[in-house]
């Protein structure tokens, strides 16, 4: 008897098998046989975005909170070309994304006779913004290509990967692969450094007297090693996209106080006599375009060969795992470190003096950060948008506790946070997830709203509403002499726009309002807003660089 299972049965159980949960994106012409294998099997969620654009920020945002798998699938062309600023951005951001796509009929591909849909090198346009596309070509091999690009996105460095499975081959019968009863994805083994360079690195720190770890996105799975090294007397700053590997709440822990434009901070770095620098890029966005000078002896720690020498010099380069290196590490220091008398408080004393310095510069908002902090739920998600509040307080000084609560634009670019936060939802389980935007990011994808309302997410929306593009104005007041052409924006209320939905909304018209208000819309299970009205408030004050004056010491 011929089997009624199909290519895209195989594609809704490879799948789940690998884990995944929940899948975004659009219904089309070129998916249904894949999107009718999920339906009927009811194992996997699929969160219908309006738009493929929004669908693959929602896969990053569910990749980095669930910390596996995130999967886009979009339509041809179009639909195709439609998910690429969110794969861009999780390559930014190291995310685990695998966007599947169509493709027109396999007699036709390539050939430019103008089928429905039909693209002009997809193929080739995937894989100039992922980090690797591959094409089924037979039906035969359609589980070992998606295997492959499954690897691949979770393979070290981490990052997106798009397979275009054609629609004939789509609906091709074949026999249910038995591999599938017991599958396993065939995860490559992390890299642990040989004992030679373990001792190297060793030596090299038993030597040092003032040490620090600097830490990125590469060490977020480090955290118990890295919790063991501040036990042991380091100090500790990291990237962004790295934080709260240790609970931003320790002493010693900066965050992302890397030092940029911070000369309480910069000047510190000249007394520290090493630096570990453990999966971290030390990206020219937060050292000013590497302006920052860190401490002088940078050790560097990376499972990539090609991040020696990438940004800063190195002294000594070791590729290997994160954790598996400073497990190794360990071993090998315990009870020969001997830190400095005292490094240990000055380094609290350097976080309090330099939080305090920071926020000093922030004026009515300075007490945003501790309001929040308050009445959010230790185990909320933090989920941000380009916004001049998140480039300040929201990435620098409010503490978050697990790397998985941070979900942001690594890119910078706007309007992704709502997107993003939708993702981080679908995959947060009983925790609540706040997602704070600009008025103008919110309204670049402002339809997104309705696929939180529709799969009714816990998540509250905080926008910060300054009706226009703040960080544009500060940039322009920089470098075009205070002219501000095309950064003013004429939106809709957005209490009107969320009762379109009876979604809950409240407004924050005082700066010393915002935590007791947000707490309102913490209470309420499911969608809430919160709108600041940034021009009651006052406005956000110029920040480094753009004030031209640098967080200075307070004491």
């Amino acid at each position: 008897m011929a089997s009624d299972y199909t290519v895209g049965d195989l594609v809704a159980e490879f799948l789940a098998a690998c884990g995944v949960t929940t899948v975004f994106g659009i219904a089309s012409v070129h998916n249904i046989p894949m999107l009718d294998g999920i339906g009927r099997r009811n194992a996997i969620r699929f969160m219908m975005a309006r738009g493929e654009l929004g669908g693959a920020h929602m896969a990053d945002g569910y990749a980095r909170v669930s910390q596996g798998l995130g999967v886009i699938l979009s339509s041809t062309g179009p639909g195709a070309a439609n998910t690429i600023g969110g794969l861009i951005e999780a390559r930014f951001a190291g995310s685990p994304v695998l966007h599947i796509t169509g493709q027109t009929s396999t007699q036709y591909v390539d050939r430019g006779q103008g089928t429905v849909h039909d693209p002009y090198d997809q193929l080739g346009m995937m894989a100039s913004v992922c980090k690797a596309a591959y094409r089924v070509r037979s039906a035969r091999n359609a589980l070992g290509v998606l295997t492959r690009a499954a690897v691949d996105a979770l393979s070290a460095p981490m990052g997106p990967v798009s397979v275009e499975i054609p629609i004939d081959l789509q609906r091709a019968k074949i026999e249910r692969p038995s591999l599938l009863d017991n599958f396993v994805l065939p995860l490559p083994p992390p890299r642990v450094p040989t004992g030679g360079e373990l001792d190297e690195l060793a030596a090299r720190v038993i030597a040092a007297k003032r040490p620090l770890l600097w830490l990125g996105n590469g060490a977020k799975g480090a955290g118990r090693a890295a919790a063991k090294l501040l036990d042991m007397g380091f100090g500790m700053v990291t990237s962004f996209n790295g934080r709260a590997t240790v609970p931003e709440d320790h002493p010693r822990n900066l965050g992302a106080l890397t030092g940029n434009g911070m000369p309480v901070v910069s000047d510190f770095y000249k007394t520290v006599d090493v630096c570990l620098v453990v999966g971290c890029r030390l990206r020219g966005h937060e050292t000013n375009d590497f302006q920052l000078q860190p401490p002088a002896n940078l050790i560097q720690i990376d499972t990539d060969p090609a991040a020696n020498g990438r940004t800063y010099a190195s002294a000594y380069f070791v590729c290997g795992d994160a954790g598996a290196t400073l497990d190794g590490l360990i071993s090998r220091i315990q009870g020969k470190l001997n830190v400095a008398p005292g490094y240990a408080d000055e380094f609290a004393a350097l976080k309090r003096d330099a939080q305090g310095a920071f926020i000093d510069t922030l004026g009515a908002y300075g007490t945003f950060s501790a309001q929040l902090r308050n009445v959010m739920p230790r185990d909320a998600i933090w989920a941000r948008d380009v916004t001049q509040n998140n480039t300040t307080w929201g990435n620098r000084v409010f503490p978050l506790n697990a790397p998985n609560q941070n979900v942001y634009p690594v890119g910078a670019g706007i309007g992704q946070g709502l997107c993003l936060g939708i993702g981080a939802a679908a995959a947060a389980g009983d925790r609540k997830t706040v997602v704070m935007t600009g008025d103008g990011g919110f309204f670049l994808n402002v339809g997104e709203l309705w696929t939180a309302v529709q799969e009714n997410l816990d998540m509250t929306v905080i926008v910060m509403n300054d009706r226009g593009y703040g960080v544009i104005k500060r940039i322009q007041d920089a470098t075009a002499q205070g002219r501000r052409y095309y950064a003013d924006l004429e939106s809709p209320e957005i209490e009107k726009l969320a009762g379109l939905s009876a979604i809950p909304y409240f407004r924050v018209s005082r700066a010393d309002a915002f935590g007791d208000t947000v707490a309102k819309a913490l209470a309420i299970k499911g969608l809430t807003m919160v709108e600041v009205d940034m021009t009651a408030v006052g406005e956000f004050p110029a920040y480094f660089p753009f004030n031209l004056k640098p967080a200075q010491n307070r004491s």
